[in-house]
């Protein structure tokens, strides 16, 4: 079974909404429609292999930190069972 769409609204700009409206004349297509279809095949070729997530995971500012003192808190045993959490 096939799931329910699901509509968004998504904002560009002026640079981006005219080539949309180009691109869209040119495919004599709604200009939403196109947008569906340029998102759909985006999500569908972004594929989060290992390497893209840990390059992901680096950028944000004090990751490795972060990461660094949780192991060395889980080695000290003070973690939370996941079941506690649930």
């Amino acid at each position: 079974m096939e799931a329910a769409a699901k509509q968004i609204s998504v904002r560009l700009d002026k640079a981006h909404a005219r080539k949309l409206a180009e691109l869209a004349k040119e495919r004599r297509i709604e200009e939403v429609e196109l947008a569906g279809e340029v998102l759909a095949g985006a999500l569908d070729g972004f594929a989060l292999d290992g390497a893209r997530i840990t390059a992901m995971l680096d950028s944000i500012p004090g990751s490795r930190e972060r990461a660094q003192e949780g192991l060395e808190q889980a080695r000290r045993g003070e973690t939370i069972p996941l079941s506690d959490l649930l």
